[in-house]
């Protein structure tokens, strides 16, 4: 029965929960009043009322005065209202109690449903707002279990699972239960089973946040991070500059004999990074971006977004990289083709076109760039 006691109930969960009164006072009369009408069977109009302050619940249900009734469940003559209230006239809705002793036991009910739902619908949107705030960061989670190529993840201070699929991994990470990883929080998510907590290892965002944690520059502005490209498992190239007179931007990433970046390639498994400066001589920026490469000729047509680079016939496996990776990273870098070809004679001559910023240039790099370099 709803007494006294029901809603001493509703003032606890207030203070335990930290939920108002009011949201499941709104919520129940809702489903109260559906709940009323299902099972008197009537077509009239209802309303249930919970008064907290007098500890108790009433059932109202009104009807529309009108000179002709047509629907007696609805509406009422302004005779027949005269005889409640003299004051009625015709467009008023005349209100009247009805008994709820019929309906306590279907009330308490309804109750306990509407209010273990809203409950958990309320504890879900805390979660879930709390996840949100950590999409595109980094966390350190618990893996909780290992199910075929995807790793769940414990998020603490959560009830959900991070999800870490094979594409997200890199080609050496090997997991077991209870091992702390390190994952950078791709996509949040909700579909037919519930909130998914996308992560990822291989996203170039993932590196730049670890480069974050080890190198106090980035985060005070003096340093800044211009572009990262990465192909995972083989190599990440970042470009970064600096306002700062007297600082050397690259070398505040690496730190005193690689004590910066070391921490980063060892959590990303021995992956190759390559830090540069950022340069607005396309270039310089160009030779910079194609590192650990020697370049020996670079000729840049600025307009046409293209760099034409010449390196020593025996460095030239390591311009390209693996499967191209180099000069695809340094492509996707500076947004400028480049096309690379090997000499015989060493020279180092620097030509361009139009020297001009590359932040509007296009990236293209097609299959007659490698054609010409089996050649």
């Amino acid at each position: 029965m709803i007494n006294k006691d029901f809603f001493e109930a509703l003032r606890d969960l207030e203070s335990e929960k930290g939920i108002k009164q009011e949201v499941f006072i709104s919520a129940l009369e809702q489903a109260l009043t559906a709940a009323y009408k299902k099972n008197s069977g009537a077509a009239r109009n209802a309303q249930v009322k919970l008064i907290p302050e007098k500890n108790t619940i009433k059932i109202y249900s009104y009807r529309t005065v009108v000179d002709n009734v047509e629907d007696e469940e609805k509406e009422i003559s302004l005779e027949d209202a005269h005889q409640i209230k003299h004051s009625y006239k015709i467009g008023d809705l005349v209100m009247q109690e009805e008994s709820t002793k019929e309906f306590n036991r279907i009330a308490v009910q309804t109750a306990k449903q509407v209010i273990t739902q809203k409950i958990k619908e309320i504890e879900k949107q805390s979660v879930y707002k709390d996840i949100a705030e950590k999409e595109g960061k980094l966390i350190v989670a618990n893996v909780k279990r290992i199910d075929a190529d995807n790793v769940y993840l414990e998020i603490g201070g959560t009830t959900l699972e991070g999800l870490l699929t094979k594409r997200d991994m890199l080609p050496n990470d090997h997991f077991k239960p209870g091992d702390k990883v390190k994952v950078y929080v791709r996509h949040i998510r909700d579909d037919f089973k519930g909130t998914v907590v996308q992560v990822s290892r291989t996203h170039a965002n993932f590196v730049k946040l670890l480069l974050e944690m080890e190198v106090p520059e980035l985060n005070n502005g003096e340093v800044s991070i211009i572009g990262i490209v990465r192909e995972a498992g083989l190599r990440t190239k970042i470009a970064v500059s600096t306002t700062v007179p007297n600082l050397d931007p690259v070398g505040a990433c690496i730190g005193n004999k690689g004590s910066r970046i070391n921490p980063v390639i060892n959590e990303l498994n021995g992956e190759k990074i390559d830090i540069i400066s950022y340069s607005d001589n396309p270039a310089d920026y160009i030779v910079s971006a194609l590192s650990p490469a020697e370049i020996s000729e670079i000729t840049v047509d600025t307009a046409a977004g293209v760099a034409k680079v010449l390196v020593p016939e025996n460095k030239l496996s390591l311009a390209i990289g693996k499967g191209g990776h180099n000069v695809r990273l340094a492509a996707k870098l500076t947004g400028y083709k480049i096309d690379v070809k090997p000499v015989a004679v060493e020279t180092t001559t620097h030509k361009s076109n139009d020297v001009v910023s590359t932040g509007s240039a296009n990236i293209i790099l097609d299959d007659d760039f490698f054609d010409d370099i089996d050649e």
